[in-house]
């Protein structure tokens, strides 16, 4: 079983699936194919037309048989919202989505971050990868209800309303994807006038650097500098949003967000995000990105010290797509601090086990480093490798001495405190923590893939 954070995925097992979303909430499907959009109205599934082919809503409950499915069905988006139409999701209980297989064993588990003013969520997808199909957590929320979630996947939804006047009023955002907070470690402020290498100096006449830098001065924290490989994802990615209409962390092609970034020559630390369509100034887009608490943060973050920000317009409607990068650049001390919290963390839990603690070990640490590398680069998440390696032989090949050899692994987490913290609620991943036998540790940290971090524990003793 598996819990997932916010872009995080995995493998479905085949057969019927089972997704229940217990609480005050209402349950909706969109079937749709390779181009996001559905094919009519028999692909939307909610209370009123409670079945399609391949998909049934039952209560709190939707199964989904991919088998079934209508020909050239690839995706199966799953909404959640309130069962009082218009309330907003942050005044009621937390969301928690349970996915069970045809056995009835639990396959997943995702509680997306709590939601402030947003009416909708885009709680989690199917969608075929080659032969076989996969769960991806979204947590995606939009301020605007099912409207809004209809019109996005290409449905027609009647608005009596007339928009605001632009020139009077400008247009709120309408949709925005909740801003991830990617892997920051505590205490990593950039030292002034010490700029990360290769950063060049904002240009004087970006109006959205200007604001941000405002913002962040009266809170005390170092201002941002505007890099251009993280502001050519955030076009490609913008672009790539705008071409389709709808907000995602995934482009048409398949690369993730956390991809192109690290293809464009970019490694991080840490990273965080703003996915937002709507406002239609710099002013508007940050004023909405400091509008709720956890967005803020991302705004806030004293590790970020780059920004890559870009806007384009939907072709027809005139929507403008943001995508706004946050980032600590990658640097070997950085690293080491990273590491240094999680081992911090873990002796924290095996002191009030009434347990030693364990030792850094350099062999260990390099084992796990390039076992978190090789998650990237080989595009895999497992204890076991494509060649068929396991931890012992990694140690092994390490110059590990060590007889006693556990791992824990895990994806997607933002932090340090984050991983250790969903470690310790795994039954499995607590007992290697706090296995007397383990002396020693080595911790891996790795940014980048389809989940945007990798992390990796290599126990000896």
């Amino acid at each position: 079983m598996n819990d997932l954070v916010a872009g995080g995925n995995l493998p479905l097992p085949d057969g019927t699936l089972t997704l229940r979303v217990p609480g005050p909430f209402d349950l909706s499907v969109l079937i749709t194919g390779d181009s996001g959009k559905v094919a009519g109205d028999a692909d939307f599934v909610f209370y009123n037309q409670p079945a399609a082919s391949g998909a049934r809503l039952d209560g709190d409950t939707v199964t989904v048989d991919a088998r079934r499915l209508r020909p050239g069905a690839s995706r199966v988006t799953v909404v959640v919202s309130p069962a009082e139409p218009g309330t907003p999701l942050g005044r009621l209980p937390a969301i928690a989505l349970q996915v069970s297989g045809a056995r009835g064993e639990t396959v997943a588990r995702f509680t997306p971050p709590r939601a402030h003013h947003e009416t909708v969520l885009l709680l989690a997808e199917i969608y075929r990868r080659g032969t076989g199909w996969k769960l991806r957590a979204l947590g995606q929320g939009y301020a605007d209800g099912l409207a809004g979630v209809a019109r996005d996947f290409g449905l027609d939804v009647a608005d009596d309303t007339p928009p605001p006047p632009p020139a009077v009023s400008p247009a709120p955002p309408t949709h925005t994807a909740p801003p991830t907070h990617t892997a920051p470690p505590a205490h990593t402020a950039p030292r002034p006038g010490h700029p990360a290498p290769h950063a060049p100096p904002p240009p004087p006449s970006d109006p959205f650097l200007t604001l941000v830098n405002a913002a962040r001065a009266r809170a005390g924290v170092p201002p941002v500098q505007s890099d251009p490989r993280l502001t050519e994802a955030a076009r490609a990615h913008a672009a790539g949003m705008a071409a389709r209409g709808r907000l995602g962390s995934e482009g048409a092609d398949g690369v993730s967000l956390h991809q192109r970034v690290t293809s464009g020559g970019y490694a991080y630390l840490a990273m965080g995000e703003h996915l937002v369509s709507g406002p239609r100034t710099p002013a508007d887009f940050l004023d909405y990105c400091l509008g709720d608490d956890r967005s803020r943060q991302t705004v806030l973050e004293r590790a970020y010290s780059h920004v890559g920000v870009a806007h384009v317009p939907h072709a027809r409607s005139g929507d403008i797509f943001w995508t706004a990068l946050w980032a600590e650049p990658y640097t070997p001390q950085g690293l080491a601090r990273t590491a240094a919290d999680v081992l911090a963390r873990t002796n924290t839990h095996r002191a009030a086990a009434g347990l030693r603690p364990l030792a850094p070990d350099p062999r260990l640490t390099a084992a796990a480093q390039a076992h978190s590398a090789d998650m990237i680069a080989r595009a895999f998440y497992s204890h076991t490798a494509p060649d068929g390696s396991e931890p012992w032989h990694r140690a092994a090949a390490a110059g590990s001495a060590h007889r006693a050899v556990g791992e824990n692994i895990a994806c997607g987490q933002r932090s340090a405190a984050e991983v250790v913290e969903g470690w310790m609620n795994s039954p499995g991943h607590r007992a290697n923590i706090l296995k007397p036998a383990f002396t020693h540790l080595g911790v891996g940290f790795a940014g980048g893939g389809e989940a945007g971090t990798y992390w990796t524990q290599l126990f000896g003793g």
